[in-house]
């Protein structure tokens, strides 16, 4: 099987695009990954794009015929991908496939998102009702925002199965939002929150669903934004002029569907998830104890310790406390979601996928921020979920050699 490298990565500023329409979301994103590497959009034999709220948001569909308005795409392998929240770490997965296939030998995968208006102002309402369609409909029902009501249910029970406190959930977003404010590109990069700020009933911070654990703080963001990679062969590395030594290998990759619904199942230890990151690893030939860097989708903050959990660095129930203890810093045992994660970092849906391969690839290059650059990085691997832990996309990446 042919190998793959991450040969450019780029990406926006996330929070607000403003007026910034989505034909130049797409155009900003292809050029964006095309000027790192100083190649032209012609380059690309195949490609790749995902977004999640489109339609129900943007009012466009078809992003592949955007993608083929660029000079020298028409007429290639692109098309348009959506897996709820994991649609960034699908599209990665669809360039690799057309790569496998032989249609070409240089891809990019580009996801976006655009969930707020020219004015950078959001309709909390509208965009609630946009992301319950990734939901079961039998599970709607009741729930007046579906997707932070299903997670609240989800932190209930993790809190009372596995004894862990609300405080410990907490800690994990003071973390990141301590990340976040030396990330640029984070879209909460100049909010400072404390456990006590984070557990306090006042002011933005409330209990989302009342009768339930889930605050404001636990909430990963509302965010408009782009990422883009360009991945390649080792033949496309040389049509592109890219030394190998400066690029990042994904050495493992699987993904997984769990059913939709959320009842009936062990969304503690999501099925899916376990075996699409255990074929990860296989994959790539390492265990997760070789691991040292990693970015996890916690669109709340439980999922930030059953991230951990599916990463193999906790054991089941253990995740909250692997972040307590440490081990999840820039320091500690294995550096998770020193973006800033999707709570403080942002969470444009269709681009988070990507972005988490991106930063992993920043970090193993040694090219991440100062006072967020973990030492001596090994391997990364990423966790990218969509839907109630429906759907996971799971990669490792090392240094290429």
């Amino acid at each position: 099987m042919k190998r793959i490298y991450i040969a450019a990565y780029h990406q926006s500023k996330f929070g607000k695009l403003m007026a910034m329409s989505v034909p130049e979301i797409i155009q900003n994103a292809v050029n964006g990954a095309c000027s790192e590497i100083g190649v032209e959009p012609a380059v690309l034999d195949v490609g790749s794009i995902g977004a999640t709220c489109n339609i129900s948001l943007n009012e466009q569909g078809l992003l592949a015929g955007l993608m083929a308005m660029l000079p020298g795409l028409a007429g290639k392998p692109i098309e348009s991908v959506e897996n709820a929240c994991a649609s960034g770490g699908q599209a990665v997965l669809s360039v690799i496939q057309k790569l496998l296939l032989g249609w070409g030998d240089v891809g990019i995968a580009v996801g976006y998102e655009k969930m707020r208006d020219a004015e950078g102002k959001m309709d909390g309402k509208l965009i609630g009702k946009a992301l319950g369609y990734f939901s079961h409909p039998d599970e709607r029902e009741g729930k007046v925002f579906i997707f932070p009501h299903l997670f609240a249910e989800i932190m209930e029970c993790y809190l009372k199965v596995h004894r862990v406190r609300e405080e410990d959930l907490a800690q994990i977003a003071v973390a990141e939002y301590a990340n976040a404010r030396q990330n640029p590109y984070a879209q909460m990069r100049n909010v400072q929150i404390t456990v006590d700020q984070a557990m306090k009933i006042e002011g933005i911070n409330r209990y989302i669903v009342e009768g339930l654990p889930l605050k404001t703080y636990d909430c990963s963001q509302i965010t408009d934004g782009y990422a883009s990679l360009i991945l390649a062969t080792e033949e496309g590395l040389q049509r592109l002029g890219v030394n190998k030594a400066d690029c990042v290998e994904i050495a493992g990759y699987a993904q997984a569907t769990d059913p939709l619904k959320k009842a009936g199942r062990d969304v503690l230890r999501p099925e899916g998830a376990y075996r699409a990151m255990n074929k990860a690893y296989d994959m790539a030939g390492v265990k997760p104890g070789d691991v040292n860097v990693a970015e996890v989708h916690d669109c709340f903050t439980v999922m930030g310790a059953i991230g951990t959990e599916v990463l193999g660095k906790a054991a089941v129930g253990q995740g909250a406390r692997y972040w307590c203890e440490g081990k999840a810093g820039v320091d500690g045992e294995c550096a998770i979601n020193t973006s800033g994660g999707l709570i403080a970092k942002g969470h444009p849906i269709g681009a988070t996928g990507i972005a988490m391969l991106g930063w992993c690839a920043w970090q193993l290059r040694g090219k991440a921020p100062t006072g967020l650059q973990v030492k001596n990085p090994r391997l990364a691997a990423t966790f990218n979920i969509g839907g109630p832990i429906c759907a996971s996309v799971c990669t490792v990446l090392r240094p290429a050699t």
